[in-house]
């Protein structure tokens, strides 16, 4: 009996129970039943009445107010049901989560905005803009976790009616419990692209987990005096997959939860900048290699998003220098199909590196002398999360690969879900901030965190990458369009 209440009384079984309700009502269009079509999907504007719109053309004649009402009401019901069953306290559940929504979903607004958004000159002309920051919609988790940070630190009252609902471990759970449909779509998608780039690809993840981890675990210990609870989230936030990686680390180990969620928001705000100047960098310097810039990409910048945004950026700077230098025009897509293979490859083993971690620190590191670990001493601390970002990768998966002419429904049906799951992340930075004290973060140590990050980054990480990168994929091109 209590083993059957525990699972519905924790955050992380009920990041489980609400990612997997919205998987299944995405797996709809498989029977005509667009379930999630009207979902509000913010897109980059600069007339505001096209900043948000259904996310299905079945729902084209609703309005995007009406749009962002029905998400606003989806989220708090799913998440209003698990608040109870948590036993949280449902009135200031529900007035805190009002507010963080509307803030949050300002804060997509603003970051879509053409001038910050577009992240490629050639769109200029379509939204009528001489110049943009470049810094595509993740811009927006950025001035979520500014406006959570200012609230948090120059209006404590506020903050603390806010509290019930600022969670943000919660929402980034059921985020990536979603994201698990989306990769294996993805999965699916990267089998089509040459055999040898899926290969080199998947090869190229290995350092990932073993040498950047290793690296950065032992120089945060070493060298910065961190704990093991603090080394290993920020090894995995900046070796792996930023956010995603630090927390489920941070729950295959039962780090407190300050932990994960502070290397979090350093993941975000390095994303960024590395999303600015990388691309360039490859440009200049790796015009005649462009798969190796394409894997570069995806195995230095943290966070999806980012990954794939930069990729994007490369795949078109790269060719427009190689047509213009060397007269070649490559066939567009193909850099940015290497960075996407190699991001989706690392993304697939989150949860078989959380296993190992939960079974790292079972056996060796928290085990006394003489203890015997048993069976439900692991599945205890192994993040539930794991098992429904597992499930939705597998299902999707063999969907794509079973089902005859199923793939453009999958990814109708995994685009639909993703919506959701951006939006739990932009959530999720709000709350972090929220629930983030400069003071006490100070006091834990955010400043040496932010230095370790800097060192491993830009002294071993980006450069590694690009040297596995290089190994993996030199003297391969796109395919060249004949002139």
């Amino acid at each position: 009996m209590n083993q059957r209440q525990g699972v519905f009384k924790t955050e992380d079984w009920w990041a489980v129970w609400i990612g997997l309700f919205i998987f299944l009502l995405s797996l709809g269009v498989f029977v005509k039943m667009d379930l999630l079509g009207w979902v509000a999907k913010p897109a980059m504007w600069v007339e505001l009445g096209k900043a948000f719109g259904p996310v299905s053309k079945g729902y084209a004649g609703m309005s995007g107010l009406m749009s962002l009402f029905l998400t606003y009401i989806s989220f708090i019901v799913i998440f209003g049901i698990g608040a109870k069953a948590i036993g949280l306290r449902m009135k200031q559940f529900f007035l805190g989560f009002t507010v963080i929504f509307i803030l949050t979903y300002l804060c997509i607004l603003i970051g879509n905005y053409a001038n910050i958004a577009v992240n490629n000159p050639a769109d200029y002309k379509k939204f009528g803009i001489t110049w943009s920051l470049k810094l595509t919609g993740e811009a927006g988790l950025i001035i979520a976790l500014i406006v959570g940070l200012c609230i948090s630190n120059l209006m404590p009252r506020f903050t603390e009616s806010l509290k019930e609902a600022a969670r943000p471990e919660w929402y980034i759970k059921t985020a990536i419990v979603i994201l698990g449909a989306a990769i294996g779509v993805k999965a699916v998608g990267a089998m089509g692209l040459a055999t040898a780039v899926m290969f080199r690809g998947f090869c190229a993840i290995i350092e990932a987990y073993l040498i950047y981890w290793a690296l950065v675990y032992f120089i945060s210990r070493k060298y910065f005096g961190f704990s093991r609870e603090w080394a290993a989230p920020l090894a995995s936030g900046i070796s792996i997959c930023g956010v995603s990686a630090a927390i489920a680390t941070g729950a295959a180990i039962r780090a407190r939860p300050v932990i994960p969620i502070m290397v979090s928001s350093l993941v975000v705000i390095f994303a960024v900048v590395e999303l600015i100047f990388l691309p360039f960098v490859a440009q200049y310097f790796l015009y005649d290699q462009p798969l190796v810039a394409g894997g570069w990409m995806g195995l230095a910048v943290k966070t999806d998003g980012a990954a794939v945004a930069s990729g994007a950026i490369v795949d078109s700077l790269i060719r427009a220098k190689a047509l213009t230098a060397q007269g070649i025009n490559f066939e567009a897509g193909w850099i940015l199909s290497t960075t996407t293979t190699v991001k989706v490859f690392i993304d697939i083993f989150i949860g078989v590196w959380a296993f190992i971690l939960a079974l790292v620190w079972c056996y060796a590191i928290d085990r006394r002398p003489g203890e015997t670990v048993k069976a439900i001493e692991i599945w205890e601390r192994f993040p539930k999360f794991i098992i429904g970002y597992i499930l939705t990768f597998v299902i999707m998966l063999y969907v794509a690969l079973k089902v005859p002419g199923a793939m453009d429904t999958a990814k109708a049906a995994s685009g639909e879900a993703d919506i959701f799951r951006s939006a739990f992340f932009a959530l999720t930075f709000l709350s972090i901030g929220l629930v983030t004290n400069f003071r006490k973060l100070w006091e834990e140590g955010i400043g040496k965190l932010a230095l370790v990050y800097v060192v491993c980054l830009f002294g071993f990480i980006i450069w590694i990458g690009l040297a596995i990168s290089w190994i993996f994929f030199h003297g391969m091109t796109p395919p060249i369009i004949p002139a």
